[in-house]
């Protein structure tokens, strides 16, 4: 039987990127890229948000490709946001159809018809992807944004060097400890709403939540985590960079409240799970921990 540190591990390890889960992204990043290049003129695109800073959890949802726009394209840059997503949205449409491409606040989501699985197993192959039109200003990048209306700064090298940093001042468990909440975050058990959006949030928390160094327990670990959480999900959480509206912003009072009580709930969970195992009760402790996470936390 896996002890709760083996079974921790094991959990770790399934929701890390793999070999071919990162050639299948790969894949997907060419073929939008190849493709927009006949709509647009394409300087470059690259992988990047969470599945870059590999803090992206399972099943693989949502990878950001940003797409830097030549100057040939400047035109959108003096336009409300909303246009070129309109026009990105359109381009998409032609070739995925209408029920597989979702105009985003910041991009635009493309479904592939990935089958997903009970045990939340994909095939190695990526769900989606967010397209993310980009202008490269030399220290930063610029994104539409449309709640706004305007064009907004971003640099997502700071974000990815801040969770480095955070990575290794915790033992090099951050990252884990953040794709497990974020596993949390996506359980279909929360209904269509995401207790807390966008999971990029969970990231930013982390940063601040997540102090003291590794205590060496990941079920006491959790168990704090999803507890300060609760505790600070109210809070106003800025861009780590400093560059753009705050994440916390899609988040309005009613939302910030449901997710405070479900954030409450998994560190209570998380606490009678940790009691069965302090009674030597494993596999109850074990069968706690998948039901609060999902499938992909191990029994065996």
């Amino acid at each position: 039987m896996l002890s709760i540190d083996e079974a921790f591990r094991k959990f770790k390890s399934r929701l890390e990127l793999n070999e071919r889960e990162q050639k299948n992204a790969s894949q997907r990043q060419n073929e939008v890229r190849d493709y927009l290049q006949t709509k647009f003129g394409i300087a470059r695109s690259f992988l990047t948000g969470s599945y870059a800073r590999y803090t992206k959890t399972k099943p693989l949802k949502d990878i950001d490709i940003f797409f830097v726009l030549k100057d040939s394209e400047k035109h959108y840059h003096g336009k409300a946001a909303s246009v070129v997503l309109d026009d990105f949205h359109s381009a998409l449409v032609e070739k995925y159809g209408s029920a597989a491409v979702r105009k985003q606040a910041r991009s635009i989501n493309v479904d592939f018809g990935v089958h997903i699985d009970a045990e939340d197993n994909t095939d190695y192959r990526v769900v989606s992807v967010d397209a993310v039109p980009a202008f490269d200003t030399g220290d930063q990048y610029e994104i539409p944004d449309t709640a706004s209306g305007k064009w907004i700064k971003t640099d997502p090298e700071i974000h990815k060097d801040k969770a480095t940093a955070a990575h290794q001042a915790y033992g090099n468990e951050w990252k884990g400890l953040v794709r497990m909440v974020k596993y949390w975050n996506n359980n279909p058990k929360h209904g269509d709403l995401k207790p807390v959006k966008p999971s990029f949030l969970i990231e930013v928390m982390a940063l601040e939540c997540l102090y003291g160094g590794w205590g060496g327990s990941f079920d006491r670990e959790i168990q704090s985590f999803f507890a300060t959480l609760a505790d600070r999900v109210h809070d106003e959480w800025p861009d780590p960079a400093g560059l753009g509206p705050a994440i916390s912003n899609d988040m309005d009072a009613a939302r910030k409240q449901r997710a405070q009580q479900l954030l409450f709930q998994a560190s209570q969970d998380a606490s009678i799970a940790i009691d069965h195992a302090r009674r030597g009760r494993n596999i109850e402790a074990l069968r706690a921990w998948r039901a609060l996470f999902g499938p992909k936390f191990p029994l065996s």
